[in-house]
């Protein structure tokens, strides 16, 4: 098979990896890929969001699968273009993707189909959220209600904290379009997890779940990134309480987006809280995790390439997957700057000894080549995941190949995975 993966980050050198390894492909290529990529797959230098020329070259080279790995194209319609161009596309319409791309959407959904989540209010004012901020207290979240790539949540543990986050989204712009209407949620205590669901319209499987760290400094301290860490299985999470997640969540949110007329289709990933009332869901994207992919698709035993298949093909009611009994854990390497303004074009020595540590994968995330030099090239650079018969040997397979990276411009958290080595 023929197969273009979209985007450039760790999610997408990630999914080039496990692709790559399939019986069933005769060709990858990635749009627009990074080095890292490079190493599995063909890089085409066509932007994420340029659907018409992304429909042209899969046409021109004969694609038999689409896989989508950021938000922003699959919100734009890729999906639909390339199904009106015959191509299968692993990733929801326009119309289901609204998931991600509104929160109020995500949140009129919840409430029609039962789903667990937090109460809300939606605010179009500044003057209006402040007031609501005032009457309710905190802590309490806000949240921008359009993409804002990781970045569109304050969880405010005072009012003023709370002011500043309406102010800064709604008044200064600093989120664009993105933050011109607001969410604003009671604040939901427990534990978060990511977890993932691949779906096919009508039926879901499970896609297993990780622990993610979005907070820049140890501790948990700090502003939200897009995450500088995470880490599979999590002990949390229990069978129990996966399958009542997709009992109560994910089955739930399928049959409304199919009584609305927008089938889902792709993967859903359901952010949880686990409060001591059972999983309640934070919030709804409509694609992979980044850096949780990182950390899923080591432990994945099964091919990736037919289950995206039969997702595309609705044929998943009979279709499951085998997972390797070990853990994995990823490590987040970012530009000094991030999440504000990175240092850019910093170099990176060579990755060989990292590469060769035991137990241990590198993935590129925001790099590229200048002048023949490995740089360093946006927020989050490099993902690097060690994994083993359990979570202590994947951690320290994990931190020896970061200490064996040579960028003296980066940083990284110490402390990944440490809610459950404790």
């Amino acid at each position: 098979m023929r197969v273009l993966v979209v985007g450039s980050g760790g999610r997408e050198h990630a999914l080039c990896w496990a692709l790559a390894a399939s019986p069933l492909l005769t060709r990858l290529w990635c749009a627009p890929g990074n080095p890292g990529t490079a190493q599995h797959a063909e890089n085409v230098a066509i932007g994420v969001q340029d659907i018409a020329a992304l429909v042209a070259f899969a046409r021109d080279n004969k694609i038999d699968l689409v896989v989508p790995g950021p938000e922003a194209p699959l919100v734009a319609g890729i999906a639909d273009a390339m199904a009106h161009a015959g191509i299968a596309c692993c990733g929801p319409t326009a119309a289901a993707a609204q998931l991600e791309g509104s929160k109020t959407f995500t949140k009129e959904v919840a409430d029609a189909a039962g789903i667990p989540t937090a109460k809300w209010e939606r605010f179009d004012n500044a003057d209006a959220a402040r007031a609501f901020v005032r009457l309710r207290g905190a802590p309490i979240v806000v949240k921008a209600d359009g993409l804002a790539a990781g970045k569109g949540v304050v969880v405010a543990a005072t009012v003023a904290e709370a002011e500043d986050a309406i102010a800064s989204f709604m008044e200064a712009g600093t989120l664009g379009a993105a933050g011109s209407a607001l969410v604003m949620e009671e604040c939901l205590v427990g534990e978060e997890i990511s977890f993932f669901a691949l779906c096919d319209g009508t039926n879901a499987i499970p896609l297993g779940a990780a622990q993610d760290h979005k907070r820049v400094g140890e501790g948990d301290t700090g502003p939200n990134t897009g995450g500088m860490g995470a880490y599979s299985p999590p002990p949390a999470f229990t069978p129990e309480l996966e399958a009542e997640t997709m009992v109560r969540i994910v089955r739930p949110a399928l049959a409304e987006m199919a009584r609305r007329g927008t089938p889902f289709t792709g993967i859903l990933f359901a952010g949880l809280m686990l409060t001591t009332d059972g999983p309640k869901l934070i919030e709804f994207n409509v694609r992979l995790g980044d850096p949780e992919t990182v950390c899923l698709l080591p432990r994945l035993q099964s091919d990736l390439l037919p289950a995206l298949l039969a997702a595309c093909d609705g044929e998943l009611k009979q279709f499951t997957l085998r997972w390797h009994a070990r853990a994995a854990l990823a490590v987040v390497m970012a530009a000094r700057g991030y999440p504000g303004t990175p240092v850019r074009h910093t170099p990176i020595g060579p990755l060989a000894a990292a590469e060769a540590v035991p137990g241990a994968l590198v993935f590129h995330a925001g790099t590229e080549m200048l002048n023949d030099r490995l740089v360093s090239s946006g927020g989050r650079v490099l993902t690097i995941c060690g994994f083993g018969p359990d979570l202590a040997t994947a951690h320290a397979s994990a931190y020896r190949a970061v200490g064996a990276v040579p960028w003296p411009d980066g940083f990284f958290r110490r402390d990944i995975g440490w809610r459950a080595l404790g």
